[in-house]
């Protein structure tokens, strides 16, 4: 469809389309939106409304109510509705988002999204680019960075001397904890999380000063000393993948202990096959007393044991092979395919052990939504599921597998979530007042929770969404970090081997500032790696930039004014000029990036 086009040409049109899919879902009606008719599911888990009429204005929902019963201006654009099912936009409670995902969650109906894998600063980013319809995308909410300790998070993690935002921000102590929390709090996130590791009085820091300022607290407590029970008395107000609950219930604590030490039992519900009865009802009972809601990840922690594996691999299959996705990274494409057959290989008993125990992960779910406990559907995508699709397979999950209601399911991901992530009064049901999101299904998903799949329409901020998929998209603020990790390792070593003769190959670690805004002035960018002297030169954006040697460690860098002056992901690197002293690695470095964000 696109062949013949001169490419100067695509390249022109390309920031006019996605300003016009931006456009479709802020800040854009001028006239009324009415929804006439159809059956109104609105959130609550009441009974549905029959002949429902909605009535939208700006991106705001004005009333609610039945068809005949109110009145609305003439010039509205009207929907109509009857025969069809009205639902809040759905969520994803637990996400890592990337650039690539917006089309594939709003063509699914998803319009929030809870990002709490701490996205940094380019979540923030990002989040306000949505808010402001400079980006279509889904609603974000970030965690920006979370809390963490133990031996993984001093592997990757940051200390909190460095003042950059990163999934794993490594505290020890209560002090430490808190200078933290309060940057994550000053960045502008909307949650704090805490990852395993740290010791109890880093969640009871995080509780405090999280709730200071309203913010929820999302833990992953998997050891080595804080666990669910833990977590929940130190007063978190969620865990993601409902985890540490398995290793709070086990008959024989000793046998699991430093489980959770291991990055691949983040998602190992295996611990559940030595469930205790009694544990079980007595941390149920808690949870519930203390309003600790669950997300249990049931598409990522039963990958390949679940009842309609076959579908749900099919599904994706057929979906990130569409053509028009092909800018989903290959490799993204692969992992999550893959995920379908994780398990395949394992010997028969421990494939039987850790099934048995995702079946009593799905009992203990059912339990506690039998007492009162409340459940939100996440995903864990995109590292383990199809963003988008992934929320209704979970829904389906709940009903087919956990033995939830539909009703259940479907307050799962709408209501539940803001409420868990204090959002409540801006989003999750239709209601007056509420930002108008939701979504128009042609079948029942109370007769059957598959019939979530069937939409026929997205309204996001009061718009109407654009459906389906376009091989030319690109999110005008990419996310970038710094690439070929592996290579700077290697270049590491083969650095403190070498005396040889010549330029050592420069490798770049960090550049700091990371993110700024668009429009500023000249800036002074420090960057720091390793083989820098004093004839290395540093290109941004492939054009040569004033460069000054601090130290073999350190560069400060000249950035004129009008080469910042648009938003975008650029590329820094350094160079070195011959003779090399490796030709292997040669004279460049890995690549850096400065993100310029939206004023």
């Amino acid at each position: 469809m696109l062949k013949g086009i001169p490419r100067w040409l695509l390249i022109g049109l390309l920031p006019v389309c996605l300003a016009l899919l931006a456009g479709s879902l802020q800040g854009q009606r001028t006239v009324p939106l009415v929804i006439e008719g159809g059956t109104l599911i609105d959130g609550n888990g009441g009974e549905p409304v029959e002949n429902a009429l909605i009535v939208i204005e700006g991106n705001r929902i004005r009333t609610v109510g039945q068809k005949g019963s109110l009145s609305y201006p003439s010039d509205s654009q009207v929907i109509r509705a009857d025969g069809k099912f009205i639902l809040p936009g759905l969520m994803d409670a637990h996400c890592h988002y990337r650039d690539w995902m917006p089309e594939l969650t709003l063509t699914h109906g998803v319009t929030a999204i809870f990002e709490i894998g701490g996205g940094g600063e380019w979540g923030v980013a990002q989040r306000d680019a949505i808010a402001q319809g400079r980006i279509a995308g889904p609603r974000l909410y970030v965690a920006a960075g979370s809390l963490a300790g133990g031996r993984i998070a001093m592997l990757s993690g940051r200390r909190p001397e460095d003042q950059r935002l990163a999934s794993r921000m490594v505290v020890t102590s209560a002090e430490e904890a808190r200078q933290v929390a309060r940057r994550i709090i000053e960045a502008g996130a909307d949650m704090i999380k805490v990852h395993r590791g740290p010791p109890v009085e880093v969640y009871r820091v995080a509780v405090e000063e999280a709730h200071r300022v309203g913010l929820p607290v999302v833990a992953q407590p998997l050891g080595p000393t804080v666990y669910a029970r833990e977590a929940v008395l130190a007063g978190v107000d969620g865990l993601e993948h409902a985890a540490g609950v398995h290793i709070s219930i086990v008959k024989s604590p000793d046998q699991w202990k430093d489980f959770g030490n291991i990055e691949v039992h983040s998602l190992d519900p295996t611990p559940f096959v030595d469930m205790d009865e009694r544990k079980a009802a007595e941390l149920i009972q808690l949870m519930v007393e203390r309003e600790v809601w669950l997300e249990p990840d049931f598409i990522a922690e039963g990958r390949g044991f679940h009842k309609n594996r076959d579908q749900f691999e099919l599904q994706g299959y057929r979906l990130l092979n569409n053509p028009n996705l092909s800018y989903i990274p290959e490799q993204r494409r692969f992992k999550i395919l893959d995920t379908y057959k994780e398990f395949d290989n394992l010997e028969p008993s421990e494939w039987e052990r850790r099934h048995q125990g995702y079946l009593n992960m799905l009992r203990f779910i059912r339990m506690f939504v039998e007492a009162g406990g409340m459940v939100l559907a996440g995903t864990d995508a995109s590292s383990w599921a199809v963003p988008g699709l992934a929320v209704h397979q979970e829904m389906q999950i709940l009903v087919e597998e956990a033995g939830l209601t539909p009703m259940q399911a479907i307050l799962s991901a709408t209501r539940n979530p803001a409420q868990g992530f204090r959002v409540l009064d801006r989003v999750g049901t239709i209601e007056p007042g509420k930002l108008a999101d939701l979504i128009i299904l042609s079948k029942d998903p109370l007769a059957d929770i598959r019939n979530t799949m069937e939409i026929e329409q997205v309204i996001m901020d009061g718009n109407v969404v654009e459906r389906g998929y376009h091989r030319w998209y690109q999110n005008p603020l990419p996310r970038r970090e710094v690439d070929g990790q592996r290579w700077l390792s290697a270049l590491k070593t083969i650095t403190w081997r070498t005396t040889a003769f010549g330029q050592p190959t420069p490798g770049i670690e960090s550049v700091s500032p990371e993110v700024i805004t668009e429009g500023g002035p000249t800036l002074n960018l420090t960057v720091q790696g390793l083989n820098f002297t004093d004839r290395s030169a540093v290109d941004f954006n492939g054009v040569p930039v004033p460069t000054t040697l601090v130290s073999e460690k350190e560069l400060r860098v000249t950035i004129p004014a009008e080469s910042i002056a648009h938003v975008g992901a650029f590329p820094i690197t350094v160079r070195n000029p011959d003779p090399f002293q490796d030709e292997k690695f040669g004279g460049s470095s890995n690549r850096a990036y400065l993100l310029v964000k939206y004023r």
